[in-house]
Formats: C-alpha cells, structure tokens, sequence
C-alpha cells in the first residue's frame, strides 16, 4: 500500500485489501519459477525453457538468490508478480501435492499456471470496478463477470488447462473499458486518448495527464518525473524504466504492481490506494 506520508485517497477509487491477489511465494511450488520461459537479456541472465527449473530455485522452493536478483542480472523476477496464481494453482488445483514430489504433475501444473494467471489478473481489475463510485451503474455486471472469474478458477486441471481465456477477457476488457470513460468523465478538462501510443523515451516531466486515456500506451523510459497522472487510465500500458519520481499516481485506475516493479521512482511518488512501492526504488528524490 502507500507509504505512510502519503495523503489519504478521496477521490472515490480506494480499493480493497488485495488478499489472495497478491503473490504468496511461501505457498506457491516455485511454478514462475519452474513453469514460464524466459531468454537471456537484460533481464534475466540465462536461458530457460518453459517447463524446466531456473538453476536457483532451491529444493524448498524458494529462490536461492533473492535478497540479490536486481545486482544479478535477475531484474525480470523482481518485477514480475503472478497475482495470487501461484498459491492458487498449488494449493487449490492441485491440492498441496507438488511437482518435485509427485513429478506426474507438473506437465499439466505448468500448464495451468499461466491460465491462472490470467484469472487472477481479471480478478484484480473486476475488483478495482467494484471500488470504483463513478462506475456503480456496472457494478453488477462486474460481479457477474468476478463471479464467473471464480468459476473459472474453480475448473479442474485439465479443463483449466484447455481453457481458452480470450473470450472472456474480452467481455471483461469491454467492461473495463466503459468503467475507465465513467471514472475519467468527471475530470476537468479531460485529455484526449492515448490509447496504444508510442511515448517511448517521451518528455513528459511534470505534464498534466490528470484523468489522460493512456491504456496500452507504450511508456518505456519516458521521464514523467512530477507529472500529474491522477485518474489516468493506464490498464496495459508499459511502464518499463519509466521515471516517476515525484509524480502523482493517486486514482489511477487499473495500475498493477508489475507495472509499478518495471518503472522507476521514489519516495514522493503517490501510489494508487492498494499497491506498494518497490523496494529498489530511489529513498530520497530522484527518479
């Protein structure tokens, strides 16, 4: 959640307590670990297979070099964050049984988690559609919609794993659409959309993007350093190594976490109500 400075939230957007939400790690298999592929880059400083265990993930299913990912060459992990799946998919779908001692699990285990995920990550903005006061005349489709979410979660293995999730995320996706235009329709002087663009690299410090349509906007590395960002919609934009120091995130709908762990800031920068700022963000004024 926000640092404890920060001002409380007012602007009829306060979410609730994200509680299975979030990433439990203590009681997931190590399944971002061992199920999701990733390539040597930037972010990670080897190759692996979907599929096959990262080479430090220890054999209780924890990371044997947590405390030090970022300095190596790891900063993809620290970013990432499965939304309460992991916990889910070990503990409920598969019922506490894990993929090392039961090894029969783990093709179908690995397979499930992404879908999961996906879930979850639903979860998350049905329930920010919920908190949302300008978007009470949705509410009940968006309970609708979080019910069916659950439903879904509740499948079997091998249906979640068959599970083609697209229509459903687009029937979420239109809902959360139209709960962005009534959030943002009381702003003053609403700014045009945004949608998808390519604001790589853009300098934006200290610009007024209060209640701005940025969803799917590519903001890798943009300076929005002290930007005014309360309301602005930014469901999938990119925020990677974008520069938020001293910029005002408060209201800002369908923020995740992830977004926040890929962008860069500081202690001045104010958080949607629910989220926490990152732990390799700069103390002090900065970026």
């Amino acid at each position: 959640m926000s640092g404890p400075a920060d001002p409380p939230k007012t602007d009829g957007t306060t979410r609730p307590p994200a509680g299975a939400l979030r990433g439990d790690c203590a009681d997931c298999f190590g399944l971002c670990c061992a199920a999701l592929p990733f390539a040597r880059s930037a972010e990670f400083a080897a190759d692996k297979p979907a599929g096959r265990a990262c080479g430090n993930l220890r054999t209780d299913f924890r990371c044997g070099i947590h405390s030090r990912l970022r300095e190596s060459g790891w900063t993809g992990c620290t970013v990432y964050d499965c939304f309460g799946a992991g916990q889910k998919v070990s503990q409920v779908t598969f019922g506490g049984r894990d993929w090392r001692a039961h090894p029969e699990t783990a093709p179908l285990m690995f397979a499930v988690f992404p879908v999961m995920r996906q879930l979850h990550e639903l979860l998350v903005h049905l329930t920010e559609v919920l908190a949302l006061k300008p978007a009470r005349s949705l509410h009940g489709e968006a309970r609708r919609l979080r019910d069916e979410t659950e439903r879904l979660t509740a499948l079997a293995p091998g249906e979640l794993a068959r599970l083609d999730v697209g229509p459903h995320r687009g029937e979420v996706g239109a809902l959360l659409l139209r709960a962005g235009e009534l959030a943002r329709a009381g702003t003053p002087g609403r700014k045009k959309n945004r949608r998808g663009a390519d604001l790589m690299g853009a300098r934006l410090k200290g610009a007024d993007l209060h209640g701005a349509g940025l969803r799917g906007a590519y903001l890798i590395a943009a300076d929005l350093r002290g930007a005014d960002l309360r309301r602005a919609d930014l469901l999938g934009a990119d925020l990677r190594d974008a520069r938020l120091g001293g910029a005002d995130l408060t209201g800002a709908l369908f923020v995740t976490q992830p977004q926040l762990n890929a962008a860069r800031g500081d202690a001045r920068t104010r958080l949607p109500e629910g989220l926490a700022r990152p732990a390799h963000w700069t103390p002090a004024a900065g970026d």
